[in-house]
């Protein structure tokens, strides 16, 4: 089912965290903040919406990166109900894509209900003073990519975030699959 989440919540900070990655560290919000802002995504192995977009996000880090811009990827999604979501498939997934970013597990869910998570992809943008400044989409692709030539609306936003410390007031937010909840 597509989920859609909240608008920015300007300033709104960065909760820390612990995690396991699947290069066999364990990282924390400091490990993985850059110098000029921190991009937190949310997603997992399974989903369309992030298939049909993985080669973009995979640019868009590498090229945030560059900006220093400290990127790290996220998946909380319950593996025993969606096994694609285990954390040794996520361990092939970033080996075999390439990840140039820490490829978290959140096993216990706490990381992605303290964010505010709801879809996969779900962009958190913060400031280089862990200050929210976008959650919208990557692009205006959906459950198929849109033309390679649209505009790159996460890379400019942190672009600009990286640049003036502020995100653009004008956001549209992202859509994915619901975060795959363990059951209560």
């Amino acid at each position: 089912m597509a989920a859609i989440p909240p608008v920015c919540d300007f300033g709104w900070k960065a909760p820390d965290f612990t995690l396991p990655a699947t290069d066999g560290t364990t990282w924390s919000l400091a490990d993985i903040r850059g110098s000029r802002g921190t991009l937190i995504m949310f997603i997992c192995n399974h989903c369309p919406y992030v298939l049909a977009v993985l080669d973009r996000i995979l640019r868009d880090a590498r090229d945030l990166q560059k900006l220093g811009i400290g990127v790290a990827a996220i998946s909380a999604n319950d593996a025993r109900a969606y096994p694609a979501d285990s954390f040794e498939n996520m361990k092939k997934m970033a080996q075999d894509r390439g990840f140039s970013f820490p490829y978290l597990y959140d096993e216990s869910q706490d990381v992605a209900r303290a964010y505010g998570a709801v879809c996969t992809p779900d962009f958190f943008g913060f400031n280089a003073a862990d200050e929210l400044q976008y959650r919208g989409r990557l692009d205006e692709s959906r459950k198929e990519a849109a033309p390679p030539d649209v505009r790159r609306d996460l890379f400019e936003a942190m672009k600009q975030v990286a640049e003036t410390g502020q995100g653009p007031r004008e956001q549209i937010a992202s859509m994915g699959c619901s975060i795959k909840w363990k059951a209560a």
